[in-house]
C-alpha cells in the first residue's frame, strides 16, 4: 500500500483547531518622547532629561555661564533653559547625581576614548568658517587598517577637497592632522569641523585644495611621562611604516617634504612637533596647536644645526590660549626655538585649552600652508 503524501496535516490541522490562537497583548504605552535639546529662535536653548529617580541634575555647557542646576517636574523629566547661547559649536553634558553623561535625546556625540560630551551646534548668521555653507564639499572617507609596525587593526580618516574627483590628474598636498588625548581620529570632522572649515577656505580661495588625513593618536598609551614618550615613538612608527606608504598608494598626493604637513592640538600637537622637527625630510610644515610641547632632547636635532633646520622648514607655527594649562609649556619652547634661531610663528590668543580655540587655529593656519 502507498503511504499517503500528507500523513501530518490532519494532525497539525487537528492541534491547530484544538487549540484557540492566544490574544494579542495590548500594546504598552510609551511615555511621551523628551526632546533634548530644544533650540528656540531667541538663542536660549532648552534641556530635558529623563529621571524621575535622580535627586539631582545638573547641565555642564562650555559656553560661558554654562553650569546650571535643572528642575524635575512631576512626570520625573528634568529640564532647564539657558542663554541666549551664542553661535558656535560646545560641548556639554548632564551631571547625574555626580555622574557626568551624555543626553540621550541628542545623537550629536563628541567622539572620544570614553565618551561623555553632547555637541550642541549653533550655526551663525551669517555662517561661521566651520558652519556648513553652501559651496562644493570634500569627501571624508573612513578606513580600517592593518598596521605592520603596531600588529594590529587600526582607523583613520582622509579629506579629500571637492575638486579631487574631477581633477583625475592632479595630485594634491597633505595635511597629517591630529587630535588631542581625550579624542580619536573622528574628533576633528565629527566636533572639530575640519571638513566644513577646509571647503568654506577653498571656496573663499583663501587656502589651497589638500588632502587632510587624520590618525588615531593612540598608538602606545600608557601612564605617565614615559608612556607620552613611548605613544609617540609607537605612533611615528605608525605614521612613517604603515600610514604614509598607504595614503601615498591610494591618494593622489604629492610625495615631497614641501607638498606635506604634520599639525596637532595637545597631545598630537607635541607629537607633530617632535616627529615635523626630526623628520623634516618629510615634513615642511609643522604646527602645534595647544601642544604637549617636546622637550630639548626630543628636538635635538633641529636645534643642533638652525640654518639646516630653516632652510627646511617652511613653516613652524605655534599657537596658545591665554588660559591654557599648557601655556607655559608652549612659552618654554617658543623660547627654546628662539634662543636656538628657529624661525617660528607664535601666537598667544585669547581662550583655553578647547575646540572653540583651534577651530579659529585651523582656519588661520590652513591659508598659510602649502603656498
Amino acid at each position: 500500500m502507498k503511504r499517503p503524501l500528507y500523513t501530518f496535516a490532519p494532525l497539525l490541522l487537528a492541534a491547530g483547531l484544538a487549540a484557540p490562537a492566544a490574544e494579542a497583548p495590548a500594546p504598552r504605552s510609551r511615555p511621551p518622547a523628551v526632546v533634548s535639546p530644544e533650540l528656540q529662535a531667541d538663542g536660549h536653548v532648552a534641556f530635558r532629561l529623563q529621571a524621575p529617580k535622580a535627586s539631582e541634575v545638573v547641565l555642564n555647557g562650555q559656553w560661558p555661564d554654562g553650569r546650571a542646576p535643572m528642575a524635575k517636574d512631576a512626570s520625573g523629566v528634568w529640564s532647564v533653559t539657558v542663554g541666549p547661547v551664542e553661535p558656535g559649536v560646545w560641548e556639554y553634558n548632564f551631571q547625574v547625581d555626580g555622574l557626568s553623561m551624555i543626553d540621550p535625546g541628542n545623537p550629536a556625540i563628541k567622539p572620544m576614548r570614553a565618551p561623555r560630551t553632547s555637541i550642541l551646534h549653533l550655526p551663525g548668521n551669517p555662517p561661521l568658517i566651520h558652519d556648513f555653507q553652501d559651496v562644493p564639499h570634500g569627501v571624508v572617507r573612513q578606513h580600517t587598517y592593518r598596521s605592520k609596525s603596531l600588529g594590529r587593526l587600526r582607523e583613520l580618516a582622509v579629506y579629500t577637497p571637492p575638486s579631487y574627483d574631477q581633477q583625475r590628474d592632479t595630485r594634491f598636498p597633505a595635511l597629517y592632522l591630529q587630535h588631542g588625548s581625550g579624542d580619536n581620529q573622528a574628533t576633528w570632522v565629527v566636533h572639530g569641523k575640519a571638513h566644513w572649515i577646509l571647503d568654506n577656505l577653498i571656496a573663499q580661495g583663501r587656502a589651497r585644495p589638500m588632502v587632510v588625513v587624520m590618525m588615531d593618536g593612540h598608538a602606545a598609551i600608557g601612564g605617565g611621562p614615559a608612556g607620552f614618550q613611548d605613544n609617540t615613538a609607537a605612533f611615528q612608527r605608525d605614521l612613517l611604516e604603515d600610514v604614509m606608504p598607504f595614503v601615498e598608494a591610494s591618494y593622489r598626493v604629492k610625495a615631497d617634504a614641501a607638498s606635506r604637513g604634520i599639525v596637532g592640538l595637545s597631545m598630537g600637537g607635541g607629537q607633530s612637533l617632535t616627529i615635523g622637527l626630526n623628520h623634516l625630510e618629510r615634513f615642511a610644515w609643522v604646527g602645534g596647536f595647544s601642544a604637549s610641547a617636546p622637550s630639548k632632547d626630543a628636538v635635538a636635532a633641529a636645534l643642533e644645526d638652525p640654518a639646516a633646520t630653516n632652510q627646511k622648514l617652511k613653516l613652524l607655527w605655534i599657537g596658545c590660549g591665554k588660559n591654557d594649562f599648557l601655556l607655559q609649556r608652549n612659552q618654554a619652547f617658543v623660547a627654546l626655538l628662539a634662543d636656538n634661531n628657529i624661525r617660528h610663528e607664535w601666537q598667544l590668543t585669547d581662550g583655553a585649552h578647547s575646540w572653540p580655540v583651534w577651530r579659529k587655529y585651523l582656519a588661520e593656519l590652513a591659508p598659510k600652508l602649502f603656498r
